[in-house]
């Protein structure tokens, strides 16, 4: 009998370990609401999570530097949104730079101090108004400073220039439902978005449309995508019509089916997929579940392979992915996940298991250093460039962070009960005058028909 055929990879022992209980978070108050959202963000300086408080929308951000364990129930909190908070996303290029978009139709970006927060912050650096319904996802451009592409209910997608406060690019009436994710590529010249119409679209938001569509998933339930980095394909995720989980693979180059598609299991929680560029493992956690399911992408069919599942018995709300440049090298630390619980903020290392004290080159080439590689006015011009990189060899050094000037956008304050009556009573005048003039041009196209 042939022996079984094992697929060399240097990624097949990768392993998931979760931080001690001491290094850990709880009696976090993660937000109740229904919206299909990771919940958490995290860079080097902080993590952040979507808070569940009253009197509007608001988001913890907690430095990595302040201490573990319970988190206090009074920590002050980012709170200047009217509805609840759906989506947050820090800037590449600034760790202190923070995006967050509500139920009230706005994106707002924030300037967290560097030693976190001393008390509850209400004014943003800038407001980004323009969505007229809620706005679901916030996106910063990998490659050119400060441009952010949110979505919204209203079946658009914007990009916008985070200093001016405007919008500089919208891709309109596009959509036919509810756009669940957006997405860049890996040099941020093009997006992708799954919907609740079951299409998966790639956008070319400089030339304001569609590049290419396809039919997605089936199933009703929500599906979610991600730009496999340098392969440049994308890995979307959702259901079937019979429920069951499944995934697809894309070439945007050619749209007209899938280049893979592929059942998983009959689980019910929407599925949120990561990608690790550097070392092509892409991570697949399900709402609800405990497990974290990985693969390795290559560029040859079957192009994904399975590697294997971290397991465990407490299920995850949300997930996230830090930078590569919060790894810890000398640990063969590969990948770093943020596992948001029930009450609880869970680290989860993936390791190689190497014993080795030498800098591993083949499990860490050059990351993104966290530099922008075009300003926001290059970008919109037409220019292309590729994520700037740094060696991790001799550990991580901090570049200096882009600054940024805002020119702010102030809100439309509410108008008081005299004004509106005011705008009632002239806008009340003006119809009357337009029913006059109505009345007249019908008499007049009367006297000129019977002449």
């Amino acid at each position: 009998m042939a022996g079984r055929v094992v697929r060399a990879s240097k990624f097949r022992h990768v392993f998931g370990q979760p931080f001690k209980k001491e290094d850990c978070y709880d009696d976090v108050k993660v937000t109740r609401s229904a919206w299909d959202s990771n919940y958490a963000a995290a860079n080097p300086l902080f993590f952040a999570v979507l808070w569940e408080a009253g009197g509007g929308g608001a988001f913890a951000v907690y430095p990595w530097s302040a201490p573990k364990g319970r988190i206090d129930p009074k920590l002050p909190l980012v709170a200047g949104h009217k509805l609840p908070v759906l989506d947050i996303d820090f800037h590449p290029f600034n760790d202190n730079l923070i995006a967050s978009v509500s139920e009230d139709c706005t994106a707002k970006i924030w300037n967290i101090p560097d030693g976190g927060l001393t008390a509850t912050m209400t004014d943003a650096v800038q407001t980004l108004n323009g969505h007229k319904k809620k706005v679901g996802t916030a996106k910063f451009n990998p490659v050119a400073d400060n441009l952010l592409a949110t979505s919204s209910a209203d079946l658009s997608v914007k990009v916008w220039d985070i200093q001016s406060g405007n919008a500089a690019l919208s891709i309109d009436a596009q959509h036919g439902d509810l756009i669940l994710s957006v997405d860049w590529n890996n040099n941020g010249s093009l997006l992708a978005t799954t919907s609740k119409d079951k299409k998966v679209r790639v956008l070319d938001p400089r030339s304001n449309s569609v590049a290419a569509e396809a039919d997605g998933h089936a199933g009703v339930k929500g599906s979610r995508l991600t730009w496999l980095g340098r392969h440049e394909k994308i890995f979307s995720c959702g259901f079937t019509k019979t429920s069951e989980r499944e995934y697809c693979l894309w070439d945007p180059r050619d749209f007209s089916k899938p280049l893979l598609r592929s059942a998983m299991d009959s689980a019910s929680g929407v599925l949120m997929p990561f990608y690790d560029n550097d070392t092509g493992v892409l991570f697949l956690g399900g709402k609800g579940d405990g497990n974290i399911k990985y693969f390795e992408v290559v560029d040859d069919a079957p192009y994904i392979h399975p590697l294997s599942e971290f397991k465990s018995s407490t299920p995850q709300r949300g997930l996230c992915i830090m930078p590569k440049r919060t790894v810890n090298v000398s640990e063969c630390e590969i990948v770093r996940v943020l596992k948001v619980g029930t009450k609880t903020i869970e680290p989860i290392s993936f390791l190689v298991p190497r014993k080795s004290d030498i800098f591993q080159d083949d499990l860490y080439p050059d990351c993104a250093s966290g530099e922008a590689a075009l300003s926001a006015s290059e970008w919109l011009s037409g220019k292309n460039a590729e994520v700037k990189t740094a060696s991790m060899q001799a550990g991580f050094v901090q570049k200096a962070k882009s600054e940024v000037k805002f020119e702010k956008q102030e809100e439309a304050k509410p108008k008081s009960e005299k004004e509106l009556l005011a705008e009632i009573e002239q806008l009340t005048k003006r119809v009357a005058y337009l029913e006059t003039e109505i009345v007249k041009k019908d008499a007049k196209l009367k006297e000129l028909g019977s002449a």
